[in-house]
Order: C-alpha cells, then sequence, then structure tokens
C-alpha cells in the first residue's frame, strides 16, 4: 500500500529514501538508512526488523543482496512483505512477496530502486525511476521529491493519498534531512513545502552542527546568522 525509492548518490555516497502511500506517518516504519552504510524501505504489511537488523547487516558487511535473502527466508510472512535496500559499494536488491496487492512490482537500476505495492500500475514505478534519473544534476533532495510527484501523477496509491516523507543521510550519525508529513489530503505538496522550508533555515543551520570531522561546529551566534543569512540569499 505504499511505493517508495531508495538511492545511493554516486557523486557523495549519501542515501536517500522518499515514500508516499495512503495510510497514516509512512515515515514512522517503512524508511531505514545509516550514512556510510546503506537504506532501505520496508512496506506492505511491513516487518521493521527488516530495515533495522537489515542496517545493521549492512554494517557488518554483508552485500545488500545477500542481507534481503538472509532477513527474508527467515520470515514466514515474506510473501505479504516489499523490501528493497542498497548498500555502501552501490549494491542493491529488492523483494515483492507473492501476496502483496495489486499492482506490486519493483525495478532496480545503477544505485536506485523503486518499489510499490497497491499501485495504480506498473506505470507508477517506471514513471517514479525515470522522473529520478532525467534529474541526476540537481540535489538529491530535489531528485526524490521529482520522483515521487512523477509516480503520484502516474497513479500512485489507487486508494489514495495520506503520508509522505523524505530522509537523507550524507556523512553524519545523524540524518541531513528527515521530513514527514504524517495526515494530509495532498501529502506530496506538503512535503515539498516543508522542504522549500527547511532549506530557508534548517539546513543551513544544521550544517553548523558538529560533524565527525568537527566534534564542535560553529558555536559562534553571529557565524550561524551569517552562514542562515548567506543561504537565503543565495536561494532569493
Amino acid at each position: 500500500m505504499t511505493w517508495s525509492i531508495v538511492v545511493r548518490d554516486p557523486k557523495t555516497g549519501a542515501f536517500g529514501v522518499a515514500v508516499a502511500t495512503k495510510f497514516f506517518a509512512v515515515g514512522a516504519i517503512c524508511p531505514y538508512g545509516k550514512s556510510e552504510v546503506g537504506a532501505a524501505s520496508t512496506q506492505a504489511l511491513v516487518n521493521p526488523f527488516y530495515g533495522i537488523t537489515g542496517i545493521k547487516m549492512l554494517e557488518a558487511g554483508v552485500p545488500a543482496p545477500e542481507a534481503l535473502r538472509i532477513l527474508t527466508q527467515a520470515d514466514a510472512g515474506r510473501e505479504t512483505r516489499q523490501f528493497h535496500m542498497i548498500d555502501a559499494a552501490g549494491s542493491n536488491a529488492a523483494h515483492t512477496g507473492r501476496d502483496c496487492v495489486e499492482w506490486s512490482g519493483h525495478v532496480i537500476a545503477e544505485n536506485v530502486s523503486v518499489a510499490g505495492n497497491m499501485l495504480a500500475g506498473p506505470q507508477v514505478i517506471h514513471e517514479t525511476l525515470k522522473a529520478y534519473q532525467a534529474s541526476m544534476d540537481q540535489p538529491l533532495d530535489e531528485r526524490l521529491l521529482r520522483a515521487l510527484e512523477a509516480g503520484d501523477a502516474a497513479g500512485g496509491d489507487k486508494r489514495g493519498r495520506q503520508s509522505a516523507c523524505l530522509v537523507i543521510h550524507a556523512g553524519e550519525e545523524y540524518p541531513q534531512l528527515d521530513i514527514r508529513v504524517d495526515d494530509h489530503t495532498l501529502p506530496l505538496p506538503e512535503l515539498r513545502r516543508l522542504r522549500d522550508v527547511a532549506r530557508t533555515h534548517y539546513l543551513p543551520f544544521t550544517g553548523c552542527l558538529a560533524k565527525k570531522g568537527d566534534p564542535v561546529g560553529i558555536y559562534d551566534r553571529a557565524k550561524v546568522m551569517d552562514v542562515i543569512a548567506k543561504a537565503q540569499a543565495a536561494l532569493s
């Protein structure tokens, strides 16, 4: 009852997951990821441990296809699940159980996979992938938004719309961006609005936070405000 896109940015190594559905708070249970490790989405009759355990396995060095094989073989409910993931090497894997509600399926390409179930048809995932690949000159957040918007325009979840999310892990222990629309009649326009708000203040602010290579970050309030002001000027 969802479709999602899971990606690794080949230029930066960042991971992204974006999901849309006719279900409440999809961002709470579907997307998983960790910087320099991998990303995943678990959906249909969700098994959260596909994401929780799957990311741990990737961190331990298990390639995505092998991790997916182990996870699904151990789950008696695997035919009701849908799951896809990608690792730090760009190797990806996907599973769509036989008992997922039609239309259901997945498509895998270099550094990206799209999967969905209970959709209007296969065009949803194909248009999602096409839009992502056609916008590789854009920042990762924009690529993911365009991908979901294309899938929605192609029919999306055949039951309607309710929630959406976008998560990016870009090198730190904390996400670079993690935004959710939990209950909305038009979740994708609202998700884009939230992304636009994030660009004006949140992203430049969090860019000043402590990082792996800089455990202090920028703590001078005047300098932080200057970074934010410059980012806002660049957007205007």
